[in-house]
């Protein structure tokens, strides 16, 4: 796909002037030392154009953007300087959904590996789930605790969600001032005891102790419609899937037990409870089910603020090619057929529709905890010792539902849409202008523009690579994507003027992990 400017769907920016004089320079760098990069290809302020950035790295924010690429001779004497053309500048990614897992279950993933798997990827925001950890982010005190086990790991920026559970609502406005970016809260089981399921009397509760609060609510829309009037109050505590009818390994079985009923059912009473905070933003996370779209549209139409997002592999997997016991795929709500990929992605392109953002669920877990088949990539890891394990492998239900994907996302992304036509302003849209909006960033995150953290991401749209270990470099090398050829490379990473990641060079070098914690208030 071709990214001549000539070609972009977009009007360019107004140049800035070139080459800049001696005291343009002075005034808009100061004394402080710069970096500047370059290239014939950038996405400024959304739109492709050539550009030139100067990023302070004292600061750590872009004080000067030309639309031109200047000569290194343009710069003070020793400025460093690198002119990337022909690969893209894009805005660092904001990964708005990702697990971590830390404290309490770093044996899955932690703030270490995870954020040095993003930092791979393009990625320079992480906002961290509130489950999974142990304790989970349902208080101040259990935030407390995962920004105590954060310091000193974290190779890109991470900011944090709080989680809604039942009786917690008392929690919400305190974790709000102590800077959690947004809520989340599952309307069915979570797979984990200590982030039970909300009731709609729960989710009302929450939603008042919100209305006037700076953030976002977002929730894991999965419910069991009701077979009957009858059963009507059972559904509201959100009770887990019912009974497989065939085979456990088959993946079939496993998608027939999480239809796109219960995600229907369960937007459909979040939709319904929205008058309790007309003002406070909605969210749906990893939206899977096309059939929910019309209920979204219908309620955004109605004056609704409700948005959704999607996952990088609802846009690539589809369940026709997921052979039995490839339990690597297994997520909820799950991967569905390939004509339901079609649809989210044509609700993606149309502008105005309600899929807003695509994140990656990073969701990892032990290779033990996939159940994985001796024959399946990625099992090679697994303790065989436990003789009631042996007889469970390949079992969708039983093993643990979560696609590893952190840092891959990009690639992904950039490999599946080659056939449908999006381009690098698309991307940004999605995975940098939008995530960053969710999280309330965007006036210092998701676009390169003054004023903006310098975050970049050096994007070679030519390149491929071939999904191996030296690629996953999460904590758990077991995921879809591994043997996968992938097009799209990250050649450099940059947060905030600092280069974390070169592909060519030194890769993480004898750098220590530098990335904010991003606690301040939202406003």
């Amino acid at each position: 796909m071709s990214l001549n400017p000539s070609t972009s769907r977009l009007a360019y920016p107004s140049p800035a002037p070139s080459p800049p004089n001696e005291a343009y320079l002075s005034e808009t760098t100061g004394a402080h030392p710069i970096v500047v990069l370059a290239s014939s290809r950038a996405v400024v302020e959304g739109r492709l154009t050539a550009a030139t950035i100067v990023i302070s790295q004292d600061t750590g924010k872009i004080t000067s953007i030309f639309h031109s690429v200047l000569p290194a001779s343009d710069f003070p004497l020793g400025t460093a300087y690198t002119d990337h053309s022909p690969h893209v500048l894009l805005p660092g990614l904001v990964d708005s959904h990702v697990h971590l897992n830390e404290p309490g279950r770093t044996e899955w993933e932690g703030f270490y590996t995870g954020t040095r798997a993003a930092a791979f990827g393009g990625v320079t925001t992480v906002i961290d789930m509130p489950l999974n950890a142990i304790p989970p982010t349902t208080s101040v005190v259990g935030l407390r605790e995962k920004v105590q086990a954060a310091k000193g790991k974290c190779w890109v920026d991470v900011g944090f969600y709080g989680g809604i559970i039942p009786g917690n609502a008392g929690e919400l406005q305190p974790l709000v001032q102590d800077g959690v970016r947004g809520f989340k809260g599952f309307l069915i089981d979570s797979g984990v005891p200590e982030f039970p399921a909300v009731s709609s009397t729960d989710i009302a509760l929450a939603m008042a102790a919100l209305a006037d609060e700076p953030t976002t609510l977002m929730f894991h829309a999965e419910m069991i419609p009701p077979i009957a009037a009858s059963v009507g109050d059972d559904v509201q505590w959100s009770l887990p899937p019912l009974a497989p009818i065939g085979p456990l390994n088959e993946y079939a079985t496993f998608l027939a037990s999480r239809p796109s009923s219960f995600e229907m059912y369960a937007i459909a009473e979040i939709i319904s409870l929205a008058h309790v905070a007309p003002n406070l933003p909605l969210h749906i996370v990893h939206l899977s089910a096309i059939g929910a779209i019309p209920l979204l549209q219908e309620a955004i139409a109605n004056g609704v603020k409700i948005t959704a997002e999607t996952t990088f592999h609802y846009l690539s997997l589809a369940a026709e090619s997921i052979k039995n016991g490839d339990t690597r795929h297994k997520c909820c709500p799950p991967i569905r057929t390939q004509t339901n990929q079609d649809g989210l992605w044509e609700e993606l392109l149309h502008d105005g529709g309600c899929i807003k953002t695509v994140v990656s669920d990073h969701s990892p877990c032990t290779p033990n905890l996939k159940l994985l088949p001796p024959t399946i990539a990625g099992s090679s890891d697994v303790d065989r010792s436990d003789e009631q394990d042996e007889q469970d492998r390949g079992d969708f239900f039983s093993a643990w539902g979560g696609v590893s994907s952190v840092g891959l996302g990009l690639s992904i992304l950039w490999t599946q849409g080659q056939r449908r036509g999006i381009t690098v302003e698309d991307v940004v849209k999605w995975c940098c202008k939008n995530t960053a909006k969710q999280v309330g960033l965007e006036n210092e995150k998701g676009d390169l523009a003054v004023g903006y953290d310098g975050d970049v991401a050096v994007f070679d749209d030519e390149g491929s690579f071939e999904v191996g270990e030296e690629a996953m470099l999460f904590r758990n090398k077991c995921s879809p994507y591994q043997g996968m050829t992938l097009k799209g490379v990250v050649k450099e990473t940059w947060v905030r003027g600092h280069k974390v990641w070169e592909k060519d060079g030194t890769g993480f070098g004898k750098e220590s992990p530098s990335g904010k914690l991003l606690l301040e208030r939202r406003q």
